[in-house]
């Protein structure tokens, strides 16, 4: 559920009318904070406080608090002094210094240690542009990020975030991190506020949402706790054949690494039989490098996977457009579900009526330059207005890539991803995400489900070969996020954000 500031104010105010007390919401908000800090930060290192006045502050204290508990060393910078803070951020300040004190003195870090910054200046009560002295502290804030490699949480919102419209002003906080309380709200999606925003978490309060109203909400999150029940257990009969036979139509000459990433996601996403499908000239270097899970087979035509048994397939990878025709027809007549990615969506962006009349259902998954190609209209439109105008006109799953990749089908809510960070900039990145959304749509997921989960599961298996792994965003690779991919599905079961 994605809601207005209004919205959550009025749910909020629907709890504390029920006698739930605001210190209650404060203390589950605040361990929620702490728990997440410790999900990407594991081991105990220095986290800032940077605290404002009201109700938002109080929840970084909480959250200070219980990190303190484990070790972090604690820095308070208040941006207000004490006489002008609420009574229960007052509390929760006391609490803090009297429940581990020595833990608020500044000490020297090793170099190993994480530093981050808890953004709790403002709430979603703020309006207009910033002013002092919120301002200067959002400034420090941006630089110690920019100048001591901070890592910044923002706590419901980046301050200086417009909750509703995504506007930011000029000193907005750059968050890595913006730890959505109780729901996400709906500037945080817009696609200006992405930079700012970070990677998204939505931390649900049981008071809240036990209070909210049954929503018919046009867009939706997609969080761990939410989609977890897509990637059901496995029973102790099931054998390969239950599991997904993936055809793979991928790589030419120049472009195999495309074909090999996304037969080995498929692979490590679960899927029981993989074949992939190539032309004889490529199949010497295909068979020396792909991994001995995959059956490699060659094709004088593509023409001719239309007759080979296979529960989906997966088309376009590093492809080329030398054999338009054939690919276009497998695209039209092939009755499975299919993954149409790279040179396939180029090839269907000259002949649009295939996909109108496809014989089978069809998961679109381009970045931004495919989709301006598939429709140049895209490039002057919020991300929101294409999606949802593309799945009215064409029949099909589309799933737009991006920083906040965006899920959408016709009489579906479109659907937001949170996983991922900036290391995914990277070639190969979307040749993974095509074979492991193949893999799920092979094990009985509807291509809308399959792409929710894909892109949940890659973006969670980059984070952690950064954040609990040896890569840094500028190193990691298509290759470490398929290593990654099984830690990335008992994440998912765990309920993490």
């Amino acid at each position: 559920m994605i809601l207005t500031c209004a919205e959550m104010k009025a749910l909020e105010a629907r709890a504390l009318a029920d006698g739930i007390s605001a210190e209650r919401l404060m203390e589950e908000a605040g361990a929620e904070i702490a728990a997440v800090v410790r999900q990407f930060f594991p081991h105990a290192g220095k986290c800032t406080v940077a605290f404002g006045k009201g109700h938002n502050g109080g929840d970084a204290l909480v959250a200070a608090r219980l990190l303190a508990l484990r070790g972090w060393q604690i820095e308070l910078r208040p941006a207000f002094e004490p006489v002008a803070w609420s009574a229960l951020t007052a509390r929760k300040h006391r609490e803090l210094r009297d429940e581990r004190p020595e833990s608020t003195a500044l000490q020297r870090l090793g170099k190993s240690q994480a530093l981050i910054v808890l953004d709790g200046l403002l709430g979603i009560g703020a309006d207009g542009a910033l002013r002092e002295p919120v301002r200067a502290a959002a400034r420090e804030i941006n630089r110690l990020r920019a100048e001591e490699n901070a890592h910044v949480f923002a706590l419901d919102l980046p301050t200086g975030l417009e909750g509703d419209s995504g506007a930011a002003d000029t000193d907005c906080v750059t968050a890595d991190f913006t730890l959505a309380i109780g729901f996400a709200k709906r500037g945080l999606l817009a696609d200006a506020a992405t930079r700012f925003v970070g990677r998204l978490a939505v931390l649900p309060l049981a008071e809240l949402s036990a209070r909210a109203e049954k929503s018919s909400a046009l867009e939706t999150v997609a969080t761990a706790r939410k989609i977890a029940a897509l990637l059901p257990r496995r029973h102790f009969e099931m054998h390969k054949g239950e599991c997904g036979r993936v055809g793979i139509v991928a790589g030419s000459a120049g472009f195999i690494g495309a074909a090999v990433l996304t037969a080995e996601a498929c692979v490590h996403a679960g899927a029981g039989l993989v074949t992939l499908y190539v032309t004889p000239e490529i199949w010497p270097v295909v068979a020396a490098r792909i991994a001995p899970e995959v059956m490699v087979k060659t094709v004088a035509s593509y023409r001719e996977v239309l007759d080979a048994r296979h529960d989906v397939l997966a088309v376009g990878p590093g492809l080329g457009t030398g054999r338009a025709e054939e690919v276009l027809e497998l695209i039209g007549r092939a009755p499975q579900p299919m993954i149409v990615d790279a040179d396939a969506l180029n090839l269907l962006a000259t002949r649009p009526d295939v996909l109108a009349r496809c014989t089978g259902p069809r998961l679109l998954t381009p970045h931004p330059g495919e989709m301006a190609r598939l429709d140049p209209a895209s490039a002057t439109r919020p991300r929101a207005e294409t999606v949802a105008d593309f799945t009215a006109r064409f029949p099909a799953t589309l799933l737009l890539k991006g920083a906040r990749t965006l899920v959408a089908e016709r009489g579906r809510a479109p659907s937001y991803n949170t996983t991922g960070n900036p290391g995914m900039a990277t070639g190969g990145m979307g040749d993974v995400l095509t074979g492991v959304c193949a893999a799920l749509a092979g094990q009985g997921l509807a291509l809308y489900d399959a792409a929710r989960l894909g892109a949940w599961l890659c973006g969670r298996a980059a984070e952690l070969a950064v954040f609990t792994g040896a890569e840094s965003e500028e190193s990691l690779a298509a290759t470490h996020v398929i290593a990654r991919l099984g830690e990335a599905c008992k994440n998912l079961r765990a309920g993490c954000w």
